[in-house]
């Protein structure tokens, strides 16, 4: 999530992202407050998955969905970076937020995020351990930084559950030397080898690439080049995935944050090794403003999907995001878990259930 658009494209460019950065955390504060009774007031929560992508709560920016004991959990944006957990992925029930008090290290390195509001998390099983990355960011600015949290469990009630800041994984500063880039909305990825990669970036330069320790969940070389891998004038909310031989690499293009209004869409490019180059179905590089269609900005009453991730469960590949407004819940943002499924071309195709197909045409008569 980039409720700023931050490019530096003139004063008044400036200016307005700065006012839709306004606009943002007043719906981002909206969507928290009706989130603790929005699957009791909508439609459609409860509905089985063959029927509705939409799981009928309030997430925005929401975490890959993974499974601890005999449950599953998400994490998403708002204060502490709060959580829902289910047991069968069609009912939800909300669940505690990874923190009660501000990361001491936040304040030094972005002063100007107050509220404990952290943004579009993502979590992964590294070993024995649960970590979660989230980002600290301030509106308007390229200040912004990613943290770690680790914990052994996700069940509160295990005498084990307790959640550990590990610090920051990396920082953006206004007028940084090199490339202008912002690190926010991380996605962890981890490949055969065991290698821990981190995906991250929002407008400016685009989305990049950067090895973590597998053990620390930090850096592996903290020195290292951060590698570039797609690039788009609006760009961010990335994640990458392995199928076969292929490195798939999903991107959100357009913005958010404005419900029925919001114009996100998801594309999608591949490539043979993790650092790229990757391409798009027609051969464009991602690094060009490649990138095919995944999901379109509007599916039937879902609009503006975006932050993805993908789910196995229940014997079955899902295809998991959130989408900025549903128009059966007010135009609210809300989780989606959508069947997922690769074409004979190893492309993934993911079908959205509350798109109704168009009625036969009737014949003509003479």
């Amino acid at each position: 999530m980039n409720p700023i658009s931050g490019i530096s494209l003139g004063r008044g460019v400036r200016w307005a992202t700065l006012c839709f950065g306004a606009l943002a955390l007043a719906s981002v504060a909206s969507a928290q407050a009706v989130s603790t009774n929005a699957a009791s007031l909508n439609p459609v929560a409860g509905l089985p998955l063959e029927v509705s992508a939409s799981r009928g709560i309030v997430t925005r920016d929401p975490s890959s969905v993974v499974s601890c004991k005999d449950e599953y959990w998400v994490f998403y944006t708002g204060r502490g970076v709060p959580s829902y957990h289910s047991k069968d992925l069609v009912k939800w029930e909300r669940g505690p937020a990874v923190f009660k008090t501000a990361p001491e290290w936040i304040a030094q390195v972005v002063p100007e995020n107050r509220g404990m509001s952290y943004w579009a998390p993502d979590i992964m099983k590294v070993g024995d351990r649960y970590c979660l990355y989230y980002s600290v960011s301030s509106f308007g600015k390229m200040t912004s930084a990613i943290g770690l949290a680790t914990t052994p469990t996700l069940d509160p009630n295990d005498p084990t559950y307790h959640w550990t800041d590990q610090g920051m994984v990396v920082r953006t500063q206004e007028k940084q030397p090199g490339d202008a880039y912002n690190a926010i909305d991380p996605s962890v990825f981890q490949d055969t080898d065991g290698s821990l990669w981190l995906t991250f970036g929002s407008y400016w330069t685009g989305i990049k690439l950067i090895q973590l320790n597998p053990k620390t969940g930090k850096r592996l070389t903290p020195e290292a080049k951060v590698v570039s891998i797609a690039f788009n004038h609006s760009i961010e909310a990335s994640y990458l995935c392995k199928h076969d031989d292929y490195y798939y690499l999903f991107e959100n293009w357009g913005s958010c944050c404005q419900g029925p209004k919001s114009t996100y869409n998801i594309r999608i490019g591949r490539s043979k090794t993790i650092t790229g180059p990757y391409l798009d179905k027609a051969g464009g590089s991602l690094m060009s403003s490649g990138g095919s269609v995944f999901l379109a900005t509007t599916n039937g009453p879902l609009i503006g999907p975006g932050h993805a991730g993908t789910l196995n469960a229940q014997g079955r590949e899902w295809f998991t995001s959130d989408f900025e407004g549903d128009l059966r819940m007010d135009g609210q943002a809300t989780l989606a878990i959508l069947p997922l499924r690769w074409n004979a071309d190893g492309w993934p195709e993911a079908t959205v259930n509350d798109v109704k197909p168009a009625p036969p045409v009737e014949p003509a008569t003479k």
